[in-house]
């Protein structure tokens, strides 16, 4: 749905309100973000698909399959937006990725989508500080360095390419926001910790190589206050800048 309200011009926040008013849905778990995450959710997916594989009902295993796939499209998508709004390259720019849990207040990262969106930025040769207040710097290097399966393979996953251990040099954990975002090119939010809401990104703005981008990925900022302090703003599912609108949404 973020996808179609960026192409559309709407707003994704507006469509979650308006559909969380139907009393039969709810406005829980509505809100729009870079990817879901957890031990949980993927994983009693994927036993729902195999149960129904297993009971003849190829059909209803594709319908579920298909909810692992929009997520991994949504992972993907955001990966090539950073990307293609940085000029299509973001070899040897310094990116930071505030938040690496799948979710606030709590250290597990277990199928966090931070995992997949750092391994596409190395693999693209970026330069990542990583923070997050509660995940070591251990846990954070082991899951990037860790290979992950590909569940879209029509006999049994397969695993992919890992990141290189020369990719794994270029990731620097920091336990501060503002030391991470010093002198970077981009910020990533990707995790929706309440302390980002308060920090002083005038501050961040300041100490960023310019242009400085900030993608959103869990739309917790007022991207309207971020552009007039300097800031090229990506929200997901929000209206993108004019200039950019244009832009694929897969590159």
């Amino acid at each position: 749905m973020s996808a179609l309200c960026e192409a559309t011009g709407a707003d994704v926040s507006e469509v979650a309100f308006a559909i969380g008013m139907d009393s039969r849905i709810g406005p829980k778990f509505l809100n729009s973000s870079v990817g879901f995450g957890g031990s949980c959710f993927q994983k009693d997916i994927l036993n729902l698909v195999y149960i129904c594989e297993c009971n003849g009902l190829p059909e209803v295993a594709n319908y579920w399959k298909q909810v692992i796939k929009i997520n991994d499209y949504q992972k993907r998508r955001f990966l090539n937006r950073v990307i293609s709004f940085m000029f299509n390259t973001v070899s040897g720019k310094k990116i930071a990725i505030l938040g690496f849990a799948f979710k606030k207040d709590t250290s597990d990262t277990r199928e966090s989508a931070s995992i997949y969106l750092c391994q596409g930025l190395l693999k693209e040769r970026a330069k990542l500080s990583i923070y997050d207040p509660r995940v070591t710097e251990d846990q954070i290097i082991n899951d990037i360095a860790a290979n992950k399966l590909d569940w879209d393979q029509p006999a049994q996953p397969v695993l992919l390419e890992p990141v290189s251990p020369t990719g794994l040099k270029e990731v620097n954990v920091t336990w501060d926001a503002y030391e991470a975002t010093k002198g970077a090119h981009a910020v990533c939010i990707l995790t929706e910790w309440d302390e980002f809401k308060e920090l002083d990104y005038k501050r961040i703005y300041d100490g960023m190589q310019k242009p400085a981008f900030m993608f959103d990925g869990r739309n917790m900022i007022d991207a309207a206050k971020l552009r007039e302090i300097g800031f090229i703003v990506y929200s997901i599912g929000k209206p993108l800048d004019p200039w950019i609108c244009d832009m694929p949404a897969i590159a």
